[in-house]
């Protein structure tokens, strides 16, 4: 059977004739409604996430993709849909040299503030510039215009201890 669009699961929601409940329920109603609109939107959102093969991940929700002898670094579509909009980035590490786990940096969103972990040894020769005006572009385009560093790699071998794509999804239930 196919699965519903997200769209045609809306509108169900919204049209009170077609929910089961007798009227005299339909405060509650509306409220159930509500919380099952909530948990089937984020189920359809995470189903639908992205996981591009050419990177590498994290246990802690970090991507990583090797340019050379250089990397750039970023949260994944999954952390940034759990941790929700993203309203400040804070990277003071630029120049630093900074061993594998290291924090590089935390990440603010509405609910939470999480730290950011160093993939791999390295030194942070840039931070993105575009992410002290629109935090927010980690939301929209975490593997693209949301990457947080780019890094001189230390020690290149320790990509090779990352999660593969593959590994990462079983990690995210995906």
């Amino acid at each position: 059977m196919e699965r519903p669009s997200l769209n045609w699961y809306k509108s169900y929601l919204n049209d009170t004739s077609a929910f089961p409940f007798p009227s005299s329920l339909l405060s509650q109603t509306k409220f159930v409604k509500g919380i099952i609109n909530y948990n089937f939107v984020e189920t359809f959102n995470k189903t639908d996430m992205n996981f591009p093969a050419n990177l590498k991940y994290t246990k802690d929700h970090e991507w990583i993709r090797v340019e050379g002898n250089e990397a750039f670094i970023g949260i994944t579509d999954f952390a940034q849909s759990e941790l929700g909009d993203i309203v400040y980035i804070d990277i003071e590490t630029e120049g630093e040299e900074l061993n594998k786990e290291d924090v590089f940096g935390t990440v603010e969103a509405v609910k939470t503030v999480s730290d950011l972990f160093m993939p791999v040894s390295g030194k942070v020769v840039q931070v993105n510039p575009k992410l002290v005006t629109n935090p927010e572009s980690v939301n929209k385009d975490p593997y693209g215009e949301g990457w947080m560093i780019k890094v001189a790699l230390k020690n290149a071998a320790e990509v090779s201890s990352l999660m593969t794509v593959d590994a990462y999804k079983a990690l995210v239930g995906q």
